[in-house]
């Protein structure tokens, strides 16, 4: 069928031929509906249930580029599915000020309403602590819940992934796709986009705290990068945020919002898919439940599903591919046998090593009600002001020690203080870095707990389990106090509060990271991508899960390796070089691409 816009006059005659009944001229939104009802038709499988092309599993940082790029063929249904609301009332980013304000952002971090609200099993190395892992249930999924750092990795991140069996996900054939997302509003060149959804912006608080963080760390020997994102990622700068007009710029915002007219594509919310649906070892559609009923579509093309490291191993286990073993515990029929599904669970840990300032600059006074208000009130009014931005607008990247080819270790920093995911209020004027390795070798796994969908799967990430991961934190505190030690700080420096003088020795050290450091909510790489011969993969380099037809994995479980830096960025990459896949485009290509490197790795800065 054609496609068919509200504004086409239809004759009668062509009404009766295509089964277009007569709408008025002040309902084109029926006239939409009805377009995409009979591009969903009815299947074989079952006459009453709806089928389209793609159905897409989950409304995230991933779903929402899918959406918009798959619906891009008139011809091609899409049906979106997200378990959490929309990220608008009323049609209002002002009445989710909540989501779209980037001040705003520990909010959502703290409840459930827009919040899977995670948690791990207590971790053995980490004084037996359960972590908290929240993960958005929400249009944008985690980009409308982030710090809208926005970092790419290192282009030696997708150079081993190749190596690791992602054929085709090195650094030529990724690059492309992060430029062809992005508008970066200091203009397009090699590295940067110009013309893409994903608006890519800079911090313009000017606040005196970050000048002294890049100024120290270029006193402590490090060198000073304009981009970390492009030829240079080592050194200190300034961060890219994904904040557009003073508003978070979630995939929401810049994917799924401009592609709602399309007659083709339907969006659903509120909607807990709870299993695959198979023919043999086919993916034919998905069950869900909506507003206390179950329900079912098909998709004639493809399933696809996006619900982020913890949601895709989960859905696939529930729908019986994984390990064989674990699904007969759960009594679990058996579609294909996978034994890599949920397993290979990497995230980064950070800590924060936090200063009293002993000036009254900090964002300890931002925080009182009376100033909140403020605050507030500018940015309903005009998207200007400290609510226009998240305030993490500069950090870096080193390496821990020599012969370490490219950067291990990220600094955010931040002019305030933060105590327990923002969940405790500042209670003093501090600054603070956020600071962590980027490749940890502990290595964690995800199980169901039961066979019921909305029991929360069981969350191992095994944090701190090996020596090198306890020694590079360890370095991470020094490395940091000898940054905050330097003279730009000496106007701003009072005592340490983290992690405090008392803390000196290795051991003291060691005690304090256990104690202290929690999750950067980057899990990843639990459905990794690899070739055939890899008896863990669970997607091949094409993203189509190994051993089924018509489903595939588009999202950051899908990553081999853990990348070195934040994980939004890289995200939207693989859903827009997944959707030139799956429309069967060649991908994208842009060999030899000039990228930093130390001229000597006998050093460690």
């Amino acid at each position: 069928m054609p496609c068919f816009s509200s504004s086409v006059r239809l004759t009668s005659s062509i009404r009766r031929y295509i089964g277009v009944p007569r709408f008025p001229h002040s309902c084109p939104a029926l006239l939409q509906n009805h377009i995409y009802q009979n591009r969903c038709s009815s299947t074989a499988v079952n006459k009453s249930t709806a089928s389209c092309s793609y159905v897409i599993v989950g409304a995230g940082s991933a779903g929402c580029v899918l959406a918009n790029r798959l619906s891009e063929n008139a011809s091609d249904s899409v049906l979106l599915l997200e378990a959490g609301p929309k990220d608008k009332q009323l049609g209002s980013t002002r009445l989710s000020w909540k989501i779209h304000m980037p001040a705003a952002l520990t909010y959502n971090l703290c409840d459930d309403k827009y919040n899977w609200y995670y948690h791990t099993l207590p971790q053995a190395h980490m004084d037996d602590r359960v972590m908290y892992w929240p993960r958005g249930r929400v249009w944008g999924g985690s980009s409308s819940l982030n710090a809208m750092v926005y970092i790419r990795g290192h282009a030696e991140d997708y150079n081993r992934w190749q190596r690791e069996g992602a054929e085709g996900w090195d650094y030529d054939h990724c690059l492309p796709y992060f430029r062809k997302a992005q508008t970066h509003e200091l203009g397009a060149d090699r590295y940067r986009g110009g013309d893409g959804p994903l608006h890519v912006t800079r911090g313009k608080t000017d606040h005196p705290l970050h000048h002294a963080f890049i100024k120290a760390g270029q006193q402590a020997g490090y060198p000073f990068t304009d981009d970390m994102n492009g030829f240079q990622q080592e050194g200190v700068g300034w961060m890219d945020m994904t904040i557009h007009r003073g508003k978070r710029w979630s995939t929401a915002s810049a994917y799924l919002r401009p592609a709602l007219s399309r007659p083709n594509l339907r969006t659903e919310v509120r909607c807990m898919v709870t299993r695959i649906l198979f023919d043999g070892t086919r993916a034919r559609g998905v069950e869900y439940q909506q507003d206390g009923q179950t329900k079912k579509v098909f998709a004639d093309k493809e399933v696809i599903l996006s619900g982020g490291a913890i949601n895709s191993p989960q859905l696939l286990l529930l729908s019986g591919v994984g390990n064989a073993d674990e699904l007969r515990k759960h009594d679990i029929p058996v579609t294909q046998h996978l034994p890599g599904v949920g397993m290979n669970l990497q995230d980064h840990l950070e800590l924060y090593v936090q200063h009293r300032c002993t000036q009254p600059i900090t964002l300890y006074k931002a925080q009182k009600p009376f100033h909140m208000l403020k605050i507030g009130l500018e940015w309903l009014l005009k998207f200007t002001g400290y609510g226009a931005t998240a305030h993490l607008e500069s950090g870096g990247f080193i390496r821990s020690r020599p012969g370490v080819p490219h950067p291990d270790i990220q600094f955010h920093f931040l002019p305030s203080q933060v105590i327990d995911h923002g969940r405790v209020k500042s209670k003093i004027e501090a600054f603070q870095v956020h600071v962590g390795p980027m490749r940890s070798t502990s290595v964690g796994w995800i199980k169901l707990k039961s066979k019921d969908p909305k029991a929360h799967p069981i969350i191992q990430p095994n944090y701190l389990s090996t020596d090198a991961d306890v020694w590079e934190f360890r370095e991470s505190v020094k490395l940091t106090r000898e940054i905050f030690a330097q003279e730009a700080f000496d106007p701003f420096r009072g005592p340490e509060v983290l992690p405090g003088p008392a803390v000196q020795s290795d051991a003291e050290i060691d005690a304090f990271v256990r104690q202290k450091a929690d999750s950067a909510y980057h899990p990843s790489c639990t459905c990794k991508m690899g070739s055939a011969a890899d008896s863990m993969a669970v997607v091949g380099p094409d993203l189509r899960v190994y051993g089924v037809e018509g489903l595939r994995v588009v999202d950051a479980s899908v990553m081999p390796s853990m990348l070195s830096g934040n994980l939004n960025a890289p995200t939207i990459m693989i859903a827009e070089k997944a959707a030139d896949a799956i429309k069967g485009i060649p991908s994208l290509h842009d060999p030899g691409v000039p990228v930093y490197r130390p001229t000597s790795l006998d050093t460690q800065r």
